[in-house]
Parts: C-alpha cells; structure tokens; sequence
C-alpha cells in the first residue's frame, strides 16, 4: 500500500492536484443527473428523455477524452487540463447568466459537462508518468479516487436545488472547479518523463494492436457500469421507490462513495494479486449485484445495499484496469488513457441510454440491468481467453517489479 517508498518514487503535490482536478470535474459531469428528477420535472421529460439527458454528457465526455488524450501527448498534461477546466468554468457560467428552459439547452449543457468527463484522460497520464511499474496500481487508484466527485452531486445538487433552484446549481458549481484550478495551477507538474508527440497516424497506430481493443472494451464495462449507474441511480429510486429526490440523491450518494473509494483498493489488490485476477473476480461481482437489482428488491434499503456491492466491485474494477493499462502501453498512456477513458465513456452511456429506453418500453428498468450483467460476464469470458497470452508476453516482461 502507500508506504515512504512509494512517497518517494513520485510527486506528491501533484497526485494530489491530479486527484483533485479529477474529483471536481466528475461531480460537475453527472450533475445532470443528480439533478434529473426536478430537471425532469420542470420541462415534463419522458423516461427516454430523461435517460438520454443523463447519457449525453457521458457520450460527450467520452468522445472529448480522445481529444484530450492526444492533446497531452502534444502539449503535456498540465496545460492540457488547465485548458479543459477553463472550458467548463466558463461553460457553466454561461448556461447560469443565460438561463437553461428547454431540453435541447440542457442537452447543449451536457456537452459542456462532457469536458470535464475528458478529465480522466489529463488527470491519469499526469500521475501515471510520475511512478514507476510497480506503483502504478495504487498512483492510478489514488488519482483516479476523483470519481468521488459524483458523490458530491448527488449528496449536495438536489438539496441546493431545492432550495435555489437548479439552474443556479449550475452557477454555484463554478465555485468549487474555481478553487481546484488554482490548485491545480500551483501544484501540478508535468514529469520530466514525458514522450515525444506523435504524428496522428502514430497515435492511430495504437488501435492496430489487438490488446488496446481489449482494454477498451474491459474499462467500457467496469467505467461505464459506474459512470451510467451514477448519472441514472438518482432517477431510478425515484422511479421505482417513491424516494424524494434528496433521498434518492442520498441513496446515489452511498452507492457512488463506495465506488469511488474501492478503486484504489482495486489498484492496490492488483499490485498484489494481479490485474488480470482482481478483475476477473469483480465482472463477477457486478454481473450479480446488477442481475439481482433488475428482478426489483421489494425494499429500497435492500436495493441500496445491493447497488452498493455492485458499484464497488465495478470501481475495484476501474483500479484494476490501470494497473494493466500502464504495464503494456507506458509509451503511449496519454492516447491509450483517451482511447480507454472513451470507450469507458461509451459504455455509461450505453447504461443510461438503455435503462430509460427500457423504461419507456416496459415499464421496467429489468431488461437494461440484465443486459449489462451479460455484458460483465462477456468481459470475463474476453478476459479468460487472453490471460495466458498476455502473462507469457508483456507480463512476463514486468513480473519482477508488477504483478500481472
């Protein structure tokens, strides 16, 4: 775990700016559905509306990662994320002054939102390029911890809604990514280690080896099961439950801690059990808390401490990817971050799409959840067959410092 070696292989202050830039930009990407329900009811959306307004952002910040990736990789990830958090602030500021009063202006809100889902792909090369193979599992869990941030949204957004509204939710979420670029600013520093850029037909060049495609699709499952529950689960205990939208956001708020503070446990497990194992153990995990959440626990106590199962075994999951990640691709982490945060993106949207669309169609959010718990055990059959071809190649190359 986290001991003065570890201390010492990397920088501090700037593990904690990553983490931090990380943290205030996810609480800010899944506000919208934090603030789904009184959204939702002030401009009367349907289930498939509603489902798709939480997804938007998701998808925006998922296409908009592969474009931050190659823009650390050009510029470094300082300035990178110091471009990105400018973007929302002023994004954000915007949509207060202006006022948000139709679907396509939340919509349009969304895809600024979706600049700071990019965060993943600055916030986790910045840290990574610091730390040498063996503690890139806890570097990555720490800085990766951001996913905290949806907590915040879904424990503060509805009650400030509904005391001031949420539009001006919107506004005063200006304040919070105002103090963490000034920290940011001052603590954050890129690595002397850092690649040389490459031509675009070099960055493509990644996407003709078969296991960055294996990456992408295994972070699509455990990312996007966290990303898409934390945008939906707000929405879904109002739905199904009857909660208030401070109660369910309460409820969100629980479910989203756990899966933010499992990942670096996952990261650290990998360091000491293997990436491969810890992850073949949380697809399964996942698959089994989402397949018993979809049959609709008769209480909302025994579906909360099921989604909390589930989204722990995905956020040890999201520990487990990049621990794997930088041990295969540490030449090309910056793109290889963008490629895999955006299909992470991808698959959130992908949940928060299909639990609104199964809604609308049948009344029951059962076929999404099941259709993502297959998804799960897909991942662990993927990940069964390649296992041995990549522990007597590239792993074999770091087994004396990183376990795979």
């Amino acid at each position: 775990m986290i001991g003065k070696d570890f201390i010492k292989a990397g920088h501090a202050p700037t593990l904690f700016a990553a983490f931090l830039y990380f943290d205030m930009s996810f609480m800010v990407w899944v506000v919208l559905g934090a603030l789904g329900v009184q959204i939702s009811t002030d401009l009367s959306l349907t289930p498939a509306e509603k489902g798709f307004m939480v997804a938007v952002p998701v998808l925006a910040g998922a296409l908009l990662r592969l474009v931050a990736g190659v823009l650390v990789d050009r510029i470094g990830p300082k300035r990178a994320g110091m471009i990105c958090q400018l973007v929302v602030i002023g994004g954000l500021l915007a949509a207060w002054a202006i006022g948000v009063d139709t679907y396509a202006e939340v919509l349009a809100v969304g895809v600024v939102l979706g600049v700071a889902g990019s965060s993943f792909a600055v916030a986790l090369p910045l840290a990574s390029r610091w730390y040498p193979p063996q503690y890139q599992g806890i570097a990555l869990g720490i800085a990766g911890a951001g996913n905290s941030g949806t907590v915040f949204a879904s424990l503060f957004a509805p009650s400030l809604a509904a005391v001031v509204g949420w539009q001006n939710v919107l506004g005063l979420a200006t304040l919070p990514l105002a103090a963490a670029f000034v920290v940011y600013f001052f603590c954050a520093k890129d690595s002397p280690d850092q690649p040389p850029p490459k031509s675009l037909p070099e960055y493509l060049a990644v996407l003709k080896i078969p296991d960055a495609w294996w990456f992408m699709f295994f972070y699509g499952v455990t990312f996007g099961g966290f990303v898409g529950l934390s945008s939906s689960l707000t929405i879904f205990f109002n739905s199904e439950y009857g909660l208030t939208p401070v109660i369910a956001g309460f409820f969100t708020a629980g479910c989203v801690f756990a899966g933010s503070m499992f990942r670096p446990l996952g990261g650290a497990l990998a360091d000491r059990i293997g990436g491969i194992r810890t992850l073949s153990i949380m697809y399964l995990a996942a698959a089994a808390a989402l397949a018993v959440v979809s049959f609709g626990p008769a209480s909302p106590w025994t579906a909360l401490v099921v989604m909390i199962a589930g989204m722990g075994a995905l956020g040890m999951g999201n520990g487990a990817v990049f621990q794997l990640v930088p041990q295969r691709f540490r030449a090309e982490i910056g793109v290889m971050t963008g490629f895999v945060g955006m299909t992470g993106g991808i698959g959130g949207f992908y949940l928060a799409s299909s639990l609104g669309l199964a809604k609308q169609a049948t009344g029951s959010y059962q076929a999404g959840f099941l259709a993502f718990a297959a998804l799960a055990l897909v991942a662990l059959v993927g990940l069964t067959s390649i296992k041995r071809q990549w522990r007597t190649t590239w792993g074999a190359a770091t087994a004396t410092t990183a376990r795979v």
